[in-house]
């Protein structure tokens, strides 16, 4: 699949990509995208029920009445949870739900949901460009120069650009990522996909 690399002003730029086949063109396995979102949506839960035990909780370590000759238990830290302020005697814990699924299938899982955006020609190059400053409205303008649309456009860059990042904050339908923190749900939860020109290649070396 070739496209057309932009400029930031929307005209041609009168260079063309080609798009990997083995990326950008696969049968998608929706099963694997499947499996993919669901590891991504569980591993953004935080338990956040925490309770301390007694190897937590800030009392003296010394034994509180001696072993034999009291009358009473026999009793070795007032940490104890049957002491008030003591340690909770299996209180909840924060708990990880992510789970794990092989490389292969998390590379198939991306590889689909970019192929969906190529058959859907969601997905759009623009030539590599920078920002002296921060300023949303000339992102803005970019964006609607290249017809990205306006409803949940995923921006890829090559690397990181702080100035490219901050620009995009104050679009609530914008994310903008780098190349390394593309994901399938990131692709699959966007309705069109800007890619900077070169990421392309890279995502074509990393597709195993």
């Amino acid at each position: 699949m070739n496209l057309s690399v932009l400029k930031i002003d929307g005209t041609d730029s009168g260079k063309q990509v080609v798009l990997d086949p083995e990326v950008f063109g696969i049968e998608p396995n929706d099963h694997a995208i499947h499996l993919d979102v669901v590891q991504y949506l569980a591993r953004q839960r935080h338990g956040n029920a925490k309770t301390k035990d007694r190897s937590e909780v800030s009392y003296s370590t010394r034994k509180i009445v001696r072993q034999k000759g009291s009358g009473g238990a026999r009793h070795g830290s007032i940490k104890a949870g049957i002491f008030v302020g003591g340690g909770t005697i299996f209180g909840p814990k924060p708990r990880w739900y992510g789970g794990k699924i092989n490389k292969k299938v998390k590379s198939l899982a991306r590889r689909s949901a970019l192929s969906y955006k190529a058959k859907n020609n969601a997905i759009k190059v623009v030539e590599p460009f920078a920002m002296d400053a921060p300023k949303t409205k000339e992102f803005a303008n970019i964006l609607s120069a290249i017809k990205a649309g306006d409803r949940k456009v995923l921006f890829v860059l090559p690397e990181n650009s702080d100035n490219i990042f901050l620009s995009s904050r104050n679009l609530p339908y914008v994310n903008v990522i780098t190349v390394d923190e593309i994901n399938t749900y990131a692709i699959m939860n966007a309705n069109s996909l800007v890619l900077m020109d070169g990421v392309q290649d890279i995502l074509s070396e990393r597709k195993k």
